[in-house]
C-alpha cells in the first residue's frame, strides 16, 4: 500500500514538474512575466509575445466599471464642462455618453444598451475610444484591463477565458479565443454640449463608479502634444506623420484612409469617395481635449469629427461649414450638426449614416493598419 502510494505522489510530483515546465517554455524570455497573471492557452496567439509590454499596473489594476449607473444630461451638467469630450453612443433607439473624464481612470465600460451588452473602451495613450459588442459563442463576457500593452494600445481580457484582446482591432490575440474578433458598434466622441444638443433626452455615465478618483483632472497631463513621444512604443514608426499628430481614420470595405486633424481643422468639411461610397468629414469647434491640461475642462480645443455617408433619399449632398458648429447642404439648405443629424430645413429630423471612423493619435492607427492611405490636401485624396 505505501509502496502505491509513494509510486502515485512521485508520478503527481513528475506531472507537476512537467507541467511547470511546459508552462516555462510557453512563454519566450523577452515575454512580460505580467502574462502569467492569466490562466488561458499561451500556446495559441496570433502576435509575437515579445510585443506585448507591461504598462505598470497589474490586472484590474486599472478597474473596469461593471455596473453602470446613469444620469440625465440637466443632472451631468454639474459636474461635466460643456466642451468636455464624451464618447456618444446611439444604438437601438438610446443615446449615451461616456465622459473621458471617467474613462481615463477605468478604460471600459461593461455595459447594455437597449439590451445588447457592449463595451465601451478608451485608450488614453492611443486616443481610441471603441465600443463593441461583448457577446461570444452566445453569452456577455465581461471584459478587464490587462495592465499590458501593445503599441501603447490598451490590452483587454475577457473574464471567462482569460483571453487577451487588443482593442484598437477588437481581436484576441493571445488565449483559448485567438483568432476571434468582437463586432464592433458605431461611437464618436464629442463634447458634452454637442451630445446633450443632439440627446436632449440622452443618459450619461454617472459618476457613481464605485471607485474613489479625482474624476475631471487629467491623469496623463501634458500627453496630448504633437511633439511628445509615445509612450511604450518600440520599433520604427510611421513617418508620414508626427507620431502624436491626430487623425480621422476611416474603414470602408477594408480599406483604410487616414485624414490629419491638422488638415480636418482647417477645412472643417471634406467630401470624399471610399471605393463607391461618397463620404465627407465633419470637423466642428467646441470640444477640448482630454489628455492635455491637468484639469480636463481648461485643456486646448481640438474639436469634434464625424464621417458619414453623404447620400440622402437618392441625392448626393454637397456641405459647407456655416460657423457656430452647423454644417449646411447645398441641395436643400438644411443645417446639420457634427453628429450627422439636419437640426432645421427640409430634411430636418434625418440622420446621415454613420461610416465606420475614430479619433486617434497617427502612431498608433498606422502600427496596426501599416496599409492606410494617407488624406492629402494638394492631391484631394
Amino acid at each position: 500500500m505505501k509502496r502505491h502510494a509513494l509510486l502515485a505522489l512521485s508520478l503527481a510530483g513528475l506531472w507537476a514538474l512537467g507541467h511547470a515546465a511546459t508552462a516555462q517554455v510557453s512563454l519566450p524570455p523577452e515575454a512580460p512575466p505580467a502574462l502569467r497573471q492569466f490562466d488561458t492557452d499561451y500556446t495559441k496567439h496570433r502576435i509575437d509575445l515579445a510585443t506585448l509590454r507591461s504598462g505598470g499596473p497589474p490586472k484590474d489594476g486599472i478597474p473596469s466599471i461593471d455596473d453602470p449607473t446613469f444620469v440625465s444630461v440637466a443632472a451631468a451638467s454639474d459636474w461635466v464642462g460643456p466642451k468636455e469630450p464624451v464618447i456618444a453612443v446611439q444604438h437601438g433607439g438610446v443615446a449615451r455618453a461616456y465622459p473621458l473624464q471617467l474613462l481615463t481612470y477605468h478604460e471600459i465600460v461593461n455595459d447594455r444598451i437597449a439590451g445588447t451588452p457592449v463595451a465601451v473602451t478608451f485608450c488614453p495613450l492611443c486616443y481610441s475610444a471603441l465600443v463593441f459588442e461583448r457577446t461570444l459563442d452566445g453569452e456577455p463576457v465581461e471584459f478587464g484591463v490587462s495592465g499590458l500593452l501593445r503599441n501603447s494600445d490598451l490590452v483587454m481580457y475577457d473574464r471567462k477565458t482569460e483571453t487577451l484582446w487588443q482593442q484598437f482591432t477588437g481581436r484576441a490575440i493571445v488565449g483559448d479565443r485567438t483568432g476571434q474578433a468582437l463586432r464592433r458598434l458605431s461611437s464618436q466622441i464629442v463634447s458634452f454640449r454637442q451630445f446633450g444638443e443632439a440627446h436632449p433626452d440622452g443618459a450619461v455615465l454617472s459618476r457613481d463608479t464605485g471607485h474613489d478618483r479625482p474624476y475631471g483632472r487629467n491623469p496623463y497631463a501634458g500627453y496630448d502634444d504633437i511633439d511628445k513621444t509615445p509612450f511604450a512604443v518600440r520599433g520604427p514608426v510611421d513617418g508620414r506623420l508626427p507620431p502624436m499628430a491626430k487623425v480621422v481614420a476611416v474603414s470602408v470595405g477594408g480599406a483604410h484612409k487616414a485624414y490629419p486633424h491638422s488638415t480636418t481643422a482647417q477645412e472643417r468639411v471634406i467630401h470624399d469617395t471610399m471605393g463607391d461610397r461618397p463620404l465627407v468629414v465633419f470637423h466642428a469647434p467646441g470640444a477640448v481635449s482630454a489628455l492635455d491640461a491637468a484639469e480636463i475642462s481648461e485643456s486646448k480645443e481640438v474639436g469634434s469629427t464625424g464621417v458619414f455617408d453623404r447620400r440622402v433619399e437618392g441625392r448626393i449632398l454637397q456641405f459647407s461649414y456655416v460657423g457656430a458648429g452647423r454644417f449646411r447642404d447645398e441641395e436643400t439648405e438644411s443645417t446639420w450638426t457634427v453628429t450627422g443629424k439636419a437640426l432645421s430645413g427640409p430634411l430636418e429630423g434625418t440622420q446621415l449614416h454613420r461610416i465606420q471612423s475614430g479619433d486617434s493619435f497617427a502612431f498608433a492607427w498606422f502600427a496596426f493598419r501599416p496599409q492606410t492611405a494617407l488624406y492629402e490636401t494638394d492631391a484631394g485624396s
